[in-house]
């Protein structure tokens, strides 16, 4: 009988070969991110604004709230909005904002993980606070407005 041939273990081709991979554990939830909540867009004709979102870009506006001296009207663009705001006397910081800079962008909202703690971090850090603490903002929402003259001249708000 013949001799049983031994299987040769060709050493290049061992090598090369990559490691059995092993199951990784899951990782942990990693906190969110802050992400754009809203825009908020001074006007000076209500109706005159809402025709281009409805009539131009076919998006139903919700329901108008009425917070701080303002008129608001949000429309959605996926998760973020579209505030419309319209002051409802000349002295309501809106107001004072046409008549100083006219009708555009008024502010942008990001919502953070922590409203306390962003604002904590803003305190630190130097950056000047419109408010010292949370209020109540649209939609019964916490809110909090960071100055312009610390934030690139552009006037933030924070939400949850």
């Amino acid at each position: 009988m013949g001799e049983v041939a031994t299987p040769r273990r060709d050493s290049q081709f061992f090598d090369r070969m990559e490691p059995p991979v092993t199951p990784r554990a899951p990782e942990p939830a990693r906190p969110r991110s802050p992400e754009v909540a809203h825009v908020g867009i001074a006007v000076t004709d209500l109706e005159q604004a809402l025709a281009f979102y409805r009539d131009v870009l076919g998006l139903t506006p919700h329901p108008p709230e009425t917070v701080d001296g303002a008129t608001i009207v949000s429309l959605s663009f996926g998760d973020a909005q579209v505030e419309l705001l319209h002051p409802l006397t000349p002295d309501s910081p809106v107001g004072r904002f046409l008549a100083k800079r006219g009708p555009g962008i008024h502010h942008l909202c990001y919502r953070v993980p922590d409203l306390d703690q962003a604002l904590e971090t803003c305190r630190r850090q130097g950056y000047r606070l419109v408010d010292q603490a949370p209020r109540l903002g649209a939609g019964g929402r916490r809110i909090a407005f960071l100055h312009p003259s610390t934030t690139a001249g552009i006037l933030i708000e924070l939400t949850e």
